[in-house]
């Protein structure tokens, strides 16, 4: 991997770190379903500016059903969730659940798309969810403020991304990527926008909201996808998706720095695990012993 592509793969993270150190910000003021819309909405404005300037605009009409269906699988849904998440959640918590994204995507990819696994990665896919019950073990609670509401919101929205992945691959293989992008980001937007209309904030929202909401449309949105569509081009799909495994380590850090959250002992524990699954569940490691098909 070049130098370039290392940087940009590192940005990406960082980006996508991010993301929830800013939900966590603004969250509490514009309410999980209002900051969404609104991030999905500076998130269109800035991708279809990318396509207008590339000439690609026209494509956005050729798929308008399927892509709004990507739209509530991969945006609206998600980001929802996600925001709800982490109004009791922090940042590196939720950045953590998030990793398992890639193993829900190798278990729907079997299940419907009939994606043959190794004996690794099913393997793999157990020790995921071991390091997910070792993460959230003894945090789930629903009485009161627990968090256990939350915990399952972020699962569903990993959920959400791996059911996505698998109607992308199986209904939209061969469109732009960068179409499929600003297509799902507008019809999320499009979609999301009545019910959030019913759940606007009936008070004035602050400075750091606003500029924390603008940073998610266009950094941790429209700029990330730009930099994850242009390494998935020049370094492939299955390199690129070793981002999955920084989110975290940017997402903890973050949210340390800047919202002094605590990194615990069992935070990192179910980290190291979730990774160790993801990185067997995607192939990304091929053990010589399990390499046979399931």
């Amino acid at each position: 991997m070049r130098t370039q592509d290392l940087g940009e793969l590192l940005m990406l993270a960082a980006l996508w770190g991010a993301s929830f150190l800013f939900m966590r910000i603004a969250v509490p003021a514009f309410g999980p379903i209002a900051l969404v819309a609104v991030r999905l909405g500076i998130a269109s404005v800035f991708l279809v500016g990318i396509l207008i300037f590339t000439g690609k605009l026209r494509k956005l009409g050729d798929h308008p059903g399927k892509l709004a269906i990507v739209g509530v699988l991969n945006t609206a849904l998600p980001f929802v969730l996600l925001s709800y998440a982490t109004l009791s959640m922090t940042a590196g918590f939720t950045s953590i659940l998030n990793a398992t994204t890639p193993l829900w995507g190798a278990l729907i990819a079997f299940v419907w798309v009939k994606e043959r696994l190794t004996l690794a990665q099913v393997l793999g896919l157990l020790i995921g969810f071991v390091g997910v019950i070792t993460l959230v073990w003894g945090k789930v609670s629903f009485s009161g403020n627990g968090t256990g509401p939350a915990i399952v919101a972020a699962l569903l929205a990993t959920c959400s991304y791996g059911v996505a992945a698998s109607y992308t691959r199986k209904y939209l293989s061969g469109i732009d990527p960068l179409v499929i992008a600003t297509g799902s980001q507008l019809a999320g937007f499009i979609l999301l926008t009545p019910l959030a209309a019913l759940y606007l904030p009936q008070h004035s929202i602050g400075l750091s909201s606003w500029l924390s909401v603008l940073v998610l449309g266009i950094a941790c949105t429209g700029v990330a996808y730009i930099l994850f569509f242009r390494l998935v081009s020049r370094i492939g799909p299955s390199k690129t998706i070793t981002v999955t495994f920084l989110i975290p380590v940017f997402g903890m850090l973050w949210g340390y720095l800047f919202l002094q959250e605590a990194v615990s002992a069992q935070m990192l524990a179910g980290a190291a695990v979730i990774l160790a699954g993801t990185l067997l569940s995607t192939g990304l490691i091929k053990p010589s012993w399990c390499n046979k098909p399931s």
